[in-house]
């Protein structure tokens, strides 16, 4: 892995040496079709608003009369970001890459990771009927407001008297960061015109071109018309960084610009290959890679992998196309998630990260330099519409690092890192969220945050913390029990233990949870929460809008209003035992999930003969226990079982043999003839029951039908009274080719026989205390 520490481009050059110049439109691509159903959603994403916001007055129908000042330039003093240069063999296993950058590069809060050079996805989006027809809506960024404004209730009714350089904008997160005509007490970015790709760089390409003064006419290409064998014209990555801060923070012009932001993938178009061509195995292995931004987030390792949802922006990339000027503000992730941002083609994107430990230094600082504009709006922040100047952040003590990001490179943000930024010329990234299981601890602080803050969350934290422990929990019960040792169980494994990562998360959300529950006044009324709660309509507290997955209060005067712990004693004015609590897992049952993670086998085991469904142990049938006849070849399926619940260990002298031990409560489900039609299979249960004073008692009947059972104190003899009912039944059909079954092993046929079951079973008497069967296993 090469690493690079505070590396500066050549900015002396101009930003067009990793520009996407050598790019034009082209159907070399098959199959490059825009459809009319395609354009009919975008032009329905346009804004309502979009005619009188992008009339006559728009940036795209002004001139551009603002021009360049190179002797007022406020390029910020900031240490450079992190570069890293991974191997193939490093490239290869995506979240194992971030894993291994995260302890150097989470310091600065962001990262640029240049993939291997033969790392060349193809794009989609310059596909010639894609690149001319297929429309995208645009915001209007007001660049010069961006940090020196007044509130809008004191700007109301004056009128700018600068000069005007018009011409999109950056995530709106859960909070809009557009405003309209109509919407005068809140800063925000219009709604702008829709454009093609072409009629975007076009645009981009004018706009650059004039206010920079270059009027170079002699070259159409797509990013900024010029060839990279000629002589350079235009200005370089410092000049333009240097030109933006000087309009943000010493604004002389009005100088508006259109950022095409936020724009669904999954309604638009992603730029990376999403299905698989047979005929090119070239672009699968892009479609399979976990650096495509569509599988990022699912990856395993990612616990994004549990949520449900594809949510927008989180689970599903978001496409930027940016020309120059247009910004990205200072914002964190939402929950606190990782980013990561992928340039498709195009001019460099700067980008200004902040190491998570010194997110609140941030959020302080910029309150203290725009203290009329948080006044106004509290959660400004939220909104993505301010920017300001590392300098000033540098002054106040926030470590601020820079990362150039070029066509081709990746820029990862860690969690809660402020981040914020700006394009250098035309130019289209993607970007999504993923969260590796390092993520948990900052996530958890995140929804405590958003609690405080009154503000709604967008995924159920709890749910995925509690779904990966339980995943962590199987792995380690199969690597312990089972012998099982894959990838998938070993990477499970390494964030597990009394010191491991998603260990101390859970343990630290359970610790919580006792403590609020502690704290709620005496005659609550506990219940145990059914398993889909929240499945079709997902709870949050009536106040705070905390995510209800683990724990909710609701009372009897309004069934469907709910609480979180903390806000119990605000829910209503009725009585506290007329309130009650609902819980997903029991104090003891939380704690048996962090015995588990930290490794204790007792727990494991506790917790698997009570979640079983989740381990699916499965045990083949020998061939000859299975066939009916040796001319028999009808395609029934192979016989075969599957344990259901591996019951709990009862002690005393007819609960195990030589051969087997039969805990009490087991229950497996087998495919097997059925008696109801030879010449089919179908499913029977098999169960060992509590026999009292005789011991265990086994049964067997066909699912389908539960009426008609087959029991003994043998699990042999149970089987036998299975198959004679069996042959009667093949007697009856009178088929030559069939011929009766003769003999079956019952332990075989509940499974007890088979390797893995016998190991789960073996777990559960960690103390040995079945002594007749130790004692024959030892012989």
């Amino acid at each position: 892995m090469a690493t690079i520490m505070n590396e500066e481009l050549d900015t002396n050059s101009t930003l067009r040496r990793r520009s996407l110049t050598r790019l034009q439109p082209s159907d070399s691509i098959s199959g490059a079709q825009v459809s009319t159903d395609k354009q009919k959603r975008s032009s329905n994403n346009t804004p309502k608003d979009y005619h009188s916001n992008d009339s006559s007055v728009s940036p795209r129908h002004q001139k551009v009369t603002a021009r360049w000042d190179p002797s007022e330039a406020c390029r910020p003093n900031v240490d450079e970001a992190p570069v890293f240069y991974p191997t193939h063999e490093e490239f290869e296993d995506t979240l194992g890459y971030i894993s291994k950058i995260r302890p150097l590069a989470e310091a600065y809060g962001i990262c640029r990771i240049v993939p291997p050079a033969s790392w060349k996805p193809p794009c989609s989006l310059i596909k010639e009927n894609f690149w001319h027809h297929a429309k995208f809506s645009t915001r209007i960024q007001q660049i010069d407001l961006l940090q020196n404004r007044e509130p809008m209730k004191k700007k109301r009714g004056r009128k700018r008297k600068r000069n005007s350089t018009k011409v999109g904008a950056r995530r709106m997160n859960t909070d809009s960061n557009a405003s309209s005509d109509n919407d005068n007490d809140k800063f925000g970015f219009r709604s702008g015109s829709d454009f093609t790709f072409q009629e975007f760089v076009d645009f981009a390409v004018n706009f650059k071109k004039h206010y920079f003064g270059i009027y170079d006419e002699s070259s159409k290409r797509i990013v900024d018309g010029c060839d990279e064998n000629k002589e350079d014209l235009g200005p370089s990555i410092n000049e333009i960084e240097g030109e933006y801060w000087r309009i943000i923070e010493q604004p002389t012009d009005e100088v508006e610009v259109y950022y095409g932001a936020d724009l669904e993938t999954g309604v638009f178009e992603s730029g990376f290959p999403k299905s698989a061509c047979v005929e090119n195995n070239e672009v699968n292995k892009y479609v399979k890679s976990g650096w495509n931004l569509n599988n990022l987030p699912r990856l395993p390792g990612s616990v994004l992998a549990f949520e449900g949802c594809d949510i927008s922006g989180v689970l599903v990339p978001w496409l930027y196309v940016g020309m120059c000027f247009s910004s990205f503000c200072w914002h964190v992730e939402d929950h606190h998630l990782y980013s990561v941002n992928y340039m498709h083609f195009g001019d460099p994107k700067i980008w200004y990260g902040v190491p998570g430990s010194h997110a609140t230094a941030l959020e302080d600082a910029m309150r203290k330099h725009l203290p009329d504009l948080f006044d106004e709006q509290p959660d400004l922040l939220h909104q993505l519409v301010t920017q300001l100047s590392p300098n000033v952040l540098k002054t106040e003590g926030v470590p601020v690092y820079r990362a150039t990001q070029c066509s081709g490179d990746f820029i990862v943000t860690f969690p809660r890192a402020y981040h914020a930024g700006f394009n250098c010329g035309f130019n289209c990234a993607e970007a999504v969220n993923v969260a590796p299981v390092d993520w948990l601890q900052h996530g958890q602080s995140a929804v405590e945050l958003y609690g405080e803050q009154r503000r709604k969350t967008s995924i159920s934290h709890d749910k995925l913390l509690l779904v990966s422990a339980r995943e962590a929990v199987r792995a380690l019960w199969e690597l312990l029990v089972l012998n099982k040792v894959d990838p998938e169980n070993e990477r499970w494994k390494r964030v597990c233990g009394k010191a491991g990562i998603l260990t101390n998360s859970v343990k630290a959300r359970v610790e919580m949870e006792v403590k609020r529950i502690e704290q709620l006044d005496a005659g609550f009324q506990f219940h145990k929460m059914e398993d889909d709660f929240d499945t079709t309509n997902e709870k949050e507290c009536f106040l705070c809008f905390y995510d209800l997955h683990m724990s909710a209060v609701t009372c009897k005067c309004n069934s469907t209003r709910f609480s979180c712990l903390k806000h119990a004693h605000l829910l209503c004015s009725c009585e506290p035992d007329q309130h009650s609590v609902y819980l997903r897992y029991s104090f003891d049952e939380l704690t048996m999930i962090v015995d588990s993670l930290e490794g204790i086998s007792g727990a494991l085991q506790k917790w698997a003969s009570k979640n079983l469904e989740l381990y699916q142990i499965k045990y083949p049938i020998k061939e000859e226990t299975s066939n009916l006849s040796n001319n028999h070849d009808s395609n029934v399926g192979k016989v075969c079982g599957q344990v259901i619940n591996i019951g709990s260990l009862a002690f005393g002298k007819l609960w195990c043999n030589t051969q087997a031990i039969f805990p009490k409560g087991y229950r497996s489900r087998v495919k097997y003839f059925s008696f109801l039609n030879p010449m089919v299979m179908s499913d029977y249960i098999a169960e060992i029951n509590d026999g009292g004073l005789i011991g265990p008692v086994f049964k067997v009947f066909l699912e389908e039908c539960p009426s008609e059972s087959f029991i003994d104190l043998s699990a042999d003899k149970c089987w036998k009274l299975l198959l004679e009912r069996l042959n009667r039944e093949i007697v009856k059909l009178e088929n030559n080719a069939l011929k009766p079954l003769r003999s079956v092993n019952g332990l075989e046929m509940f499974g007890l026989s088979s390797p893995p079951v016998i190991q789960a079973i073996e777990a559960l008497d960690h103390e040995r205390k079945c002594v007749e069967y130790w004692r024959s296993k030892l012989n």
